[in-house]
């Protein structure tokens, strides 16, 4: 015991003398920058600012990833510094006599010492930023380091106190990481491996963009990156035309727009017999980013190296506007998501895609109404019937990617009908990809037949939304499209 408190003591004298060195010391540039640094993180305002920052400026998933994932480290950081740790330590803040009055923060802090709740959510912040984002994490690590030592620098906190709360804040990261993996621990999907054309430069790559999507600064990158491409810029109602000329004319067909274009993009290049070139450029890119393509350089490197897999298509019989089929590369849905998609669309010109889903999302809850079908010769009363193509894993506590782009099976799951729909949503969103429950039923499944729909019914499929046939049938074309994509997966910095 006497060992352990001479310990104790040595420690306290090191930490006490840091303390004063830095408290006396004069570091250059430093007196009009670090006080003020260490105001504007108060309540982790300044990591809020950066999350919007790096979402905005990096204009792609992984930043919007790292923003995220940022924010949730920061919280779990500060919530678990703040509400636990600070009240069992209950340490006496520093004396200020060293610390001269100009660096003196105007509001001294009224909780106890240990550890610094800034430095461990500068930590939080950069460590879980930093997981998604090796180029973010490098730009926002430097200001996390002087918002941790500013805290000695302005004699709040001992160098104890930060080094403490920096090592919780990045244990907190990995605790996050551990709920939520990042997109790099998740094996890319992509078998089976395909054999496609070399086209480097683009050489016989017509590449389709959908003006609508907002695609025009990705659409100048694909043609820098991509000197050989034919680039066809068409509005909506003319992207199936192009298409379709594009494919009779083409060695690969390239598509820059959303899920519904790609859509589109993909069921020309299977009937047509051509691989297809994605550049992810709508608001949300779930089968690019499944395949691991987020960027154009992705795509362009694939199309160099002709290296390609392929991947299945969801089926639905009979198709929309008396086709034999409709394909879907992402999901198809009856019930209330139809309606959802509706709304979304109204709101999107005028607040922008992801608000206008949170509204869509509100507003369809609070009025959505129950669907009557046969499912598999069954009569049940429904919320909504969800049918993904190939299965989906969970990616924290609700189902979000795939790994496997040729499984043969569909996703199939049903929220039953009943009271508090709301409700019964989130508790399907949170029970997981397979389970079961008084509210969610979940199978894989090769063919689905879903009878005795109403004349009104309709169905969504990769966002679009049509009339519904009275009777369906659900099946997959397996491994009926070769996409390109890089087979070793090169992360991107931002």
């Amino acid at each position: 015991m006497a060992d352990n408190k001479g310990i104790a003591d040595l420690l306290s004298r090191a930490d006490k003398q840091v303390f004063r060195f830095a408290a006396t010391r004069n570091w250059p540039g430093a007196e009009p920058v670090l006080p003020r640094l260490s105001r504007a993180a108060n309540h982790g305002l300044l990591w809020v600012g950066a999350a919007a920052g790096i979402a905005v400026l990096g204009r792609g998933a992984r930043s919007r990833r790292a923003a995220a994932r940022g924010l949730a480290s920061l919280a779990l950081a500060s919530g678990t510094v703040n509400t636990v740790v600070k009240h069992a330590a209950r340490r006496d803040r520093p004396v200020l006599d060293a610390v001269p009055m100009v660096r003196q923060l105007k509001r001294q802090p009224v909780t106890t010492s240990f550890p610094s709740g800034h430095a461990a959510s500068a930590a939080a912040f950069a460590a879980g930023v930093a997981l998604e984002s090796t180029g973010w994490g490098a730009v926002v690590a430097p200001v996390a380091a002087s918002v941790a030592f500013s805290r000695v620098y302005t004699g709040v906190h001992y160098p104890s106190d930060v080094l403490a709360g920096a090592a919780l804040g990045v244990g907190a990261a990995l605790a996050v990481r551990g709920i939520v993996p990042t997109r790099a621990q998740m094996p890319a999907p992509g078998r089976p491996f395909a054999e496609a054309p070399k086209l480097p430069g683009g050489e016989g790559v017509v590449v389709v963009v959908n003006r609508s999507s907002g695609t025009s600064e990705l659409a100048t990158l694909v043609a820098d990156a991509l000197p050989h491409a034919e680039i066809v810029h068409c509005e909506p109602g003319e992207v199936t035309d192009e298409l379709e000329k594009a494919a009779g004319r083409c060695t690969a067909l390239g598509v820059v727009g959303g899920d519904g274009t790609v859509n589109r993009a993909a069921v020309t290049a299977m009937r047509h017999g051509v691989p297809l070139a994605v550049f992810p450029g709508g608001t949300l890119n779930h089968f690019a980013y499944d395949l691991g393509i987020e960027s154009v350089h992705d795509t362009c490197r694939a199309l160099a190296e002709g290296e390609a897999v392929r991947v299945d298509l969801g089926r639905f019989t009979p198709g929309p506007d008396g086709a034999d089929h409709g394909y879907f590369l992402n999901t198809f849905s009856l019930g209330v998501y139809p309606d959802l998609v509706r709304v979304r669309e109204r709101w999107a010109p005028r607040v922008g895609g992801w608000p206008a889903g949170v509204l869509a999302a509100l507003e369809t809850l609070r009025r959505g109404h129950r669907l009557e079908a046969e499912f598999e010769g069954r009569r049940r009363s429904l919320w909504l019937l969800f049918a993904g193509n190939n299965i989906y894993q969970r990616m924290g506590p609700t189902p979000g990617h795939r790994r496997d782009l040729a499984d043969g099976l569909l996703d199939v799951r049903i929220v039953h009908g009943g009271r508090l729909p709301g409700t019964r949503l989130l508790a399907a969103a949170l029970a997981g990809p397979l389970s079961r429950s008084p509210v969610h039923a979940a199978e894989r499944m090769r063919r689905v037949r879903i009878g005795g729909l109403a004349p009104d019914t309709s169905l969504a499929f990769d966002g679009e939304v049509t009339s519904a046939p009275r009777e369906l049938v659900l099946d997959k074309a397996v491994e009926a499209l070769t996409v390109y994509r890089p087979q070793v997966l090169m992360a991107s910095a931002f």
